[in-house]
This record gives C-alpha cells, structure tokens and sequence, in this order.
C-alpha cells in the first residue's frame, strides 16, 4: 500500500511574490507617470496657445512604452497626462474642466492607438533599420496623433478655447506637434531601449563622441547665427546616419530637436523672428523632416549592409556548393567513363595479342588502328585521370601564381612552347573567387597558346599594383583576327564569360603573324 501525499504551495510565499510583483508595477507606473511629466515640461517650452505645445515629446515617449512592454502599463501614460491637464485647471489662463477631459480622452487614444497601429504595422521587435519600418512608423504616427489632434480640437471648439476660425490652424499645430514630439523620442526609446548593449557599440568610438559634438555646434550655429543657415546641421545628420546608423541618428536628431527647442524658446534664431503661428509651423516641420530624413537614410544604409553582407555570404555558400558539385561529377567521372576508358585499353591489348598470335601483318591496317585506338584511349585515360585530379582539389589552394606555374609545365610538356611564369610568390590580395576565375582565363589562354597558336615561347606575367591585379599572357605564335572566330571555339567567350563573372577587364590583341596578348585587370577591392 502506497501513500500519495501532496505538498501545497506555500501560502505565504505565494503572497510574496504577488506583494512584490505589485510593487514592481507600482513603481513601473510611477516612473513612467514621472518621465511623461518631464518629456511634457520639455514640450512647454515653446506654444502656440495656452494647451498646444509646438513639440510634444511626451506622445513619442508614451507610445513607446505601450509598443515596447505592453499596453498594461498604460496608467502610468494616464497619471502623467492627468498631472499635465491638471496644471491647466490652475492660473489665469485655466482651461474648462469638460476642455481638459476631452484632451485627456484624445491623449489616451492617441497613445494606446499608437502603439497598436505600430505593432501591426511594424511587427513587437523592430529596430528601425528597414525603410518599411520607418514608412510604417510614420504612418502609425500619422494616424494616432490626428486622433489626439481632432479630439482635442472639438474639446476646445466647445470649451469656446478657440473660434470656429482658429479650427484649421489649431488643429494643424497640435498634430504637428505631436508628429513631430513622436518622430524623435519614440525611434530613440525604441533603439536604445530594445537593445541597449547593441546600440552603445554601435557608437562606442572616438568618432561617435566628435560627431555629437559636431551636431552640437553645428546645431548652435544654425540657430544662432545672424543669417538663416538651417541647413547646415544636415550634413552632420547624414554623418550619423552613414555611419551609426539607427543608434546615431537617434541620438544626433534629439540633440538638434532639443536645441532647436530650447534656443526658438528664449526668442533667438530664424525662427524667433517669426509670427507665433509661423514660427511654431517652422519649427515642427524642420524637427519632423530632419528626424524623418535622418531615420530614412540610417535604414537605407543598413540594408544596403545587410545585402551586401548576404550576398557575400550567398557567393560563399556557392562556392561551397560549386566544390561540392565538382566533387560529385569527379567521383561519377571515375565510376564510370574512367572505368569504361580503363576497359577499352584492355580489350585494346588483348586484341592486339589475339593478332600477333595470329597470321595477321603486324604492319597492317588493321593491327594499326587497333594501335592508333589503344594509343587514344591511354591518352584519353590519362586527361579523365588529370581532370578527376583536378576536380578533386582546389587549383589555386597556393595561389595564382603557383597554380599557373604547374598548368604551365604540364602544358608544355613534352614539345610544347617553353612557358615562362613570373609573379609574387605569396597569395594575392584577392578573394577566393575573383582568383579562381583569373586562373581559369589563364588556363583556357595557355591551352589555346599549345594547341592553336604554333608558338616557340610564351610568357606568364602577374602584377599587383595598387589598385589593380593584372595577369598577362603573352606569345609568339601565329595570331588571329579575334573579330573572326572560327566555328566551334568557346575559348574566348569563355575568358570573357569568367571576366564579366568579376567584373574585371580583359582585352585580347593580336594579329595574323604577330602573336597574341590576352591582358586581365581587376580591382583589388573585389
């Protein structure tokens, strides 16, 4: 007889951590409350009436929150946006209470809206480093904030805040303002927040910390300088975007915001100058195009890296897969057409037996061609045995030179031209594919020196210059029209073919009677 007995959780330590679970998100909703605030302070600085600010850093701050851990922690966004409304309820110029709670609606809405429309849009994990991405950011920000804008508009309208006149405007500066506030905090919380360890080594060099600078400067002089020179932070912006990407950009586009915030609100540079309704319109759309254009291009720039770090990694997996074939066919070659070959040759020799036993002439036709034909199988036999060798291994695993040194005395061999090879000893600086292309246009260029060119001497020759690698073949055959090839050849589409493969420059010169020059160029970046 058996006796089951079941342990029950503790109670006590099941409350525990319920307690401490609370507390967490308790001060989770505190600190977001907090940081809402201190984002609404920063927008403050510059209005266009008493409740629209020009930027609204706190809608990019809040959405982000939402799109990043979820929408329970929606209170906090809710808390800070009261503390806000409330502030308006106090002074002489307090807003109607019924004003103040439509906005309050319209904020919510516009945040929890947000961070949905984003997440459908841009997928839970994004890290704005896709055109797609910010094109889908845009319109989810687009979208939300017009929420908040309308609403927020008819609340006022009704609080008799603003006239039937002052609609367009209004409307167009509150959504502007929470465009703009949301194009720059929300991709910086995004980046650094999602993966903080990622971003702080994207921009962890002495060049990030002097590009900071530089926006700073730049920034500084743009709004403080006595002529309207603006545009003079963008090459900075572009700077960050080149070469920090996602992290960069975020961080540079927030410093010219908050500087172009904070100087326009101590009534200097180009846009103090201005009526208060053109002067707030300056100043989002500048802050919402910098930020827009510098997002845009730090995507561009990382899938630019992307493919090229693909297509790398496909011309790898290719020549993998290339040697793998080789492989195959070299083993299939030797499964069956060698032993064929090696089967002929015998059968061959066991005829020529039977007619040397025999009364047949040994000087006969016959006894020849059975000669001839044993003397073209040994010969094919021994070319399958090279080429199965040479499928077998890499041609160039010494390197160009070495390889063409080899191919050189096999070919002239036995009363072949005399073949002179001369080149670096060590590897090229090329990859591995550019060098074995340049190989098989050397190969095909000697093969056509032994067997068409009639030659005495031919010369191999192989320089790294600074720029360029070039192979040359020379030789002092006979030459050819290379505008008239004769039927049948493939040798120079061939060379052609594995030097478009490159992207390398070949040029074939020659002449009846005057030898042949096939020249090869590549750069060294490939």
């Amino acid at each position: 007889m058996s006796t089951q007995v079941e342990v029950l959780p503790d109670k006590t330590a099941r409350q525990s951590r319920r307690l401490s679970e609370g507390m967490r998100y308790v001060a989770g909703v505190a600190a977001l409350a907090a940081a809402y605030i201190a984002a609404a302070k920063l927008g403050q600085a510059v209005r266009y009436t008493g409740s629209v600010a020009a930027v609204w850093p706190p809608v990019g701050l809040g959405i982000a929150a939402l799109y990043l851990y979820g929408l329970r922690w929606w209170p906090g966004v809710f808390l800070g946006d009261l503390v806000v409304n409330l502030e308006l309820l106090m002074g002489d110029n307090a807003l109607p209470l019924g004003s103040l709670i439509g906005q309050q609606i319209g904020n919510m809405a516009e945040i929890i809206g947000g961070a949905l429309l984003l997440r459908r849009l841009i997928g839970r994990r994004a890290q704005l480093d896709r055109t797609e991405q910010i094109v889908g950011t845009l319109a989810a920000l687009a979208l939300a904030t017009a929420i908040s804008a309308t609403v927020g508009t008819i609340s006022m309208l009704a609080g008799d805040v603003i006239s039937i006149n002052d609609v367009p405007t209004f409307w167009r500066t509150w959504w502007l303002g929470d465009l703009s506030g949301g194009l720059v905090v929300f991709p910086l919380a995004v980046v650094w927040a999602s993966n903080p360890a990622r971003a702080w080594r994207r921009i962890r060099t002495w060049e990030a910390a002097l590009l900071f600078v530089g926006v700073v400067a730049l920034a500084g002089l743009a709004f403080l300088a006595s002529a309207t020179v603006t545009y003079i932070v963008f090459p900075a912006l572009i700077w960050a975007a080149y070469r920090f990407r996602a992290p960069g950009s975020t961080i540079a586009t927030a410093i010219v915001a908050a500087v172009t915030i904070g100087v326009t609100a101590d009534n200097v540079g180009p846009f103090s100058r201005q009526e208060i309704d053109t002067r707030t319109l300056a100043t989002q759309l500048f802050i919402s195009v910098a930020a827009l254009t510098t997002l845009m291009l730090a995507a561009v720039v990382s899938e630019r890296e992307r493919s090229t770090a693909a297509l790398e990694d496909a011309t790898r997996r290719e020549g993998e897969l290339a040697l793998e074939e080789r492989t195959r066919i070299a083993r299939d070659l030797h499964d069956s057409l060698s032993q064929a070959l090696f089967s002929a040759v015998l059968h061959t020799r066991t005829a020529q037996r039977a007619l040397s036993d025999g009364d047949v002439d040994p000087s006969g036709p016959l006894a020849q061609a059975l000669a001839a034909i044993g003397e073209l199988t040994r010969t094919a036999q021994n070319e399958m045995r090279g080429l199965i060798f040479d499928l077998h291994r890499d041609p160039i695993h010494n390197g160009l030179v070495a390889a063409l040194g080899d191919y050189a005395r096999e070919a002239g061999q036995p009363s072949g031209p005399a073949i002179v090879v001369d080149g670096p000893t060590e590897r090229l600086p090329l990859a591995h594919e550019v060098e074995t292309e340049m190989f098989g246009i050397g190969r095909e260029a000697l093969a056509n020196v032994v067997k068409h060119a009639g030659a005495r001497t031919a010369s191999v020759r192989v320089e790294v210059r600074e720029d360029d690698v070039v192979l040359e073949i020379r030789d002092d055959g006979r030459g050819f029209d290379p505008s008239h090839r004769p039927p049948g050849h493939y040798g120079l589409e061939s060379m052609h073919g594995r030097a478009d493969e490159i992207g390398a420059a070949l040029t074939v010169s020659s002449a009846p009677g005057a030898g042949t020059v096939v020249r090869v160029e590549t750069d060294r970046s490939l």
